[in-house]
């Protein structure tokens, strides 16, 4: 989407059928050659994800082991290197402490020296704090939680916190000043109605338990990173659900998470990394701001002035509430209908989205978010996100996974490049799927739709103020690129269906384009050169905008305009002099004008363009074959720039 372009019109996103032959998409009756990419990818990231076999080993000695049994009001310590004061249990020495029992008023502080190593045997306690962290780390080299297999563990804190010069900045359940891991495969429930659930001033290092967390504000919080390579997590944040927050340096500030199984429902970002998030494994489940159905973009291009006020229906804070039941408030219209998200049996609350400390004033509800990088290379995604489903403002990187997304704003943005090379990226609702100043598909299979542009190549930032009005507004501008080069790409948008404000090449690949119903759009647009080398294509769209590939190119191309409109559901099929079918096509949607392309296209050969009662022949004449009128002169021959 142009900021210039009036072309644009609002409509309605609708599923399609694409005829198969012999590709999944639209169809070729021979095979296409695919080139190579040789488009760089985004820049790797130098973070250290690895995890030490420390933070997975739950072995101790249990006869050298210091027990802590709260009841009754007080706790009961069997060993040397704690103290207690009625509830309130002070470690101070390295070793091993195991935890029990039900304290009502009752809190863990370690306070150690910078030296020690300090584990904590969670064997069936519950520690509520009226006033302060039910655990505190104050002082250690490193402390870990093991959750004993079988236990139910419990800490609840209260919505006040009574803090003096020493814990001044203390904002968590369970606050650490030091590393801090958590393995075992117990359970640990954190109730969280100051601010935070779980947070690590330093790194934040999780390896199993099943952890579930309901917090006011932030659930799980690693400064200098979160490492997570498995446990299942059932999370309800009135605000970010997984973030890590250093800034000052480009090695840390990152999420790394190699496995578990995620159940996340946030007001605002589910999973935000100052840096790089890098995903690996894992499945998810994520709803944000209220889900897709709590629009941040209405399907007109304007931001939705509304959606913030919906936004507590998306995660935790002190008012019971239910999960969003995509009733549709705020959308601006009608959007496409999607599938009420699966219950997770979560305790669903609802805060404002006004927060302070290491929590800013945030519109932010997307649920995959990183500064400089976001690396998927494996997974099992299902969101639901108010905003943006996944967002960079550097690079996005797609290597492997299974992503299926339903966003009421964008599917994938990037302000710098978006690469995807492999796995499967499914978005069933979007205002713009795909969106990025360098885009580039090596391979996957990806299925967009959309109810603005399908692929929107752009350079710029879509985050705007705090009323987003600077979401998705870009400058017509040179050096933007669209490049495909392999795998199978399907997209359905009412907008263009591939949009590039600089070039688009084509070099490998199959493209099926469900492009829009009105004039003001096409089925393709860019601004600069649009030049096809390889791979296949068919593009249907209305009359009015429509654009072809240029002269530049060294595969055959055509753009076709029939007499007439055809109806939905109406069998496109392209066939050769001998009657042999090359391509075939089943859009939902009425179109016009078609574009397409295929290695097995021939110079002097005539084909014949089947569609419902429409029959015309065209003969390949030279690399780019039009009989467009349309405003943009079927835009290709040559090149040029265009409107």
């Amino acid at each position: 989407m142009k900021i210039l372009d009036t072309k644009k019109l609002a409509a309605i996103t609708a599923a399609f059928f694409i005829t198969v032959t012999a590709f999944s998409g639209c169809s070729e009756s021979a095979n296409s050659s695919q080139t190579t990419s040789s488009v760089s990818q985004a820049a790797k990231s130098d973070i250290d994800a690895s995890i030490a076999a420390e933070d997975i080993d739950v072995r101790y000695d249990e006869e050298s082991s210091v027990g802590i049994t709260f009841a009754d009001g007080s706790a009961a310590i069997d060993g040397e290197g704690a103290t207690s004061e009625g509830e309130t249990v002070t470690i101070s020495q390295a070793g091993t402490y195991i935890l029990s029992g039900t304290a009502t008023n009752g809190r863990i502080i370690v306070s150690a020296d910078k030296t020690a190593e300090i584990k904590l045997i969670f064997n069936g306690a519950d520690i509520t704090c009226a006033d302060n962290a039910p655990l505190l780390v104050s002082k250690a080299k490193k402390v870990y939680i093991v959750l004993e297999d079988g236990t139910e563990n419990v800490l609840t804190d209260s919505a006040i916190y009574s803090l003096g010069e020493d814990d001044s900045n203390t904002d968590g359940a369970i606050f650490s000043k030091t590393d801090l891991t958590i393995n075992g495969s117990g359970t640990l429930t954190v109730n969280a109605n100051y601010k935070h659930g779980i947070v690590s001033k330093d790194d934040l290092v999780i390896t199993d338990g099943n952890i579930n967390v309901t917090s006011a504000s932030t659930a799980m919080e690693g400064k200098d990173s979160v490492k997570i390579s498995g446990g299942t997590f059932n999370i309800s944040a009135g605000t970010n659900g997984i973030k890590a927050t250093n800034a000052e340096a480009s090695d840390k500030g990152f999420i790394s998470v190699t496995g578990g199984s995620f159940t996340v429902v946030a007001n605002n970002d589910a999973f935000e990394a100052e840096t790089v998030l890098s995903i690996q494994g894992g499945s998810f489940d994520i709803t944000t701001g209220g889900g897709s159905a709590n629009a941040s973009m209405k399907s007109d291009g304007t931001p939705n002035r509304n959606w913030q006020n919906n936004m507590g229906n998306g995660g935790g804070g002190p008012n019971e509430m239910g999960r969003p039941d995509d009733n549709g408030n705020g959308t601006g219209g009608d959007p496409p209908a999607m599938p009420t998200a699966d219950n997770t049996g979560l305790t669903i609350k609802t805060t404002a989205n006004t927060t302070t400390d290491s929590d800013s004033t945030s519109t932010s509800a997307k649920a995959l978010k990183a500064g400089n990088e976001v690396n998927i290379s494996g997974g099992e995604f299902k969101i639901d996100s108010a905003d943006d489903s996944v967002h960079s403002n550097g690079n996005i990187v797609i290597t492997g996974g299974n992503i299926s997304v339903a966003s009421g704003d964008n599917g994938m943005h990037a302000d710098g490049n978006l690469t995807i090379s492999d796995g499967t990226v499914d978005i069933t609702k979007s205002y713009e799927g795909i969106e990025g100043a360098i885009v580039t598909i090596d391979g996957g299979t990806i299925s967009v739709v959309a109810s603005d542009d399908g692929i929107n190549c752009a350079g710029g930032s879509d985050t705007g103020s705090t009323d987003r009005m600077g979401a998705d507004q870009f400058s017509s501008q040179d050096g933007v690129e669209l490049n495909i080069n392999g795998g199978t790409v399907t997209i359905d948008a009412e907008g263009d269906g591939l949009d590039s404000n600089g070039n688009f090449t084509m070099a490998g690949g199959t493209v099926c384009v469900c492009g829009p119903t009105n004039g003001g759009n096409g089925a393709l647009d860019y601004n600069g050169t649009a030049t096809v080398t390889g791979g296949t294509l068919i593009a249907c769209g209305a009359v009015g905008m429509e654009e072809g590939f240029g002269d530049s190119s060294t595969q055959y191309s055509v753009l076709h305009d029939l007499g007439s409109t055809v109806s939905a559901n109406e069998k496109l099929t392209i066939t050769d002099s001998d009657d042999k079918e090359i391509l075939s096509f089943t859009p939902i949607k009425t179109w016009q004008s078609v574009v397409f392309t295929s290695a097995d296209l021939k110079e002097g050969e005539t084909y014949t363009i089947t569609a419902g009662s429409q029959s015309e022949s065209v003969t390949i004449d030279g690399i780019v074959t039009s009989n467009s009128t349309g405003m943009s002169f079927g835009r290709g021959h040559g090149g040029g720039r265009g409107f």
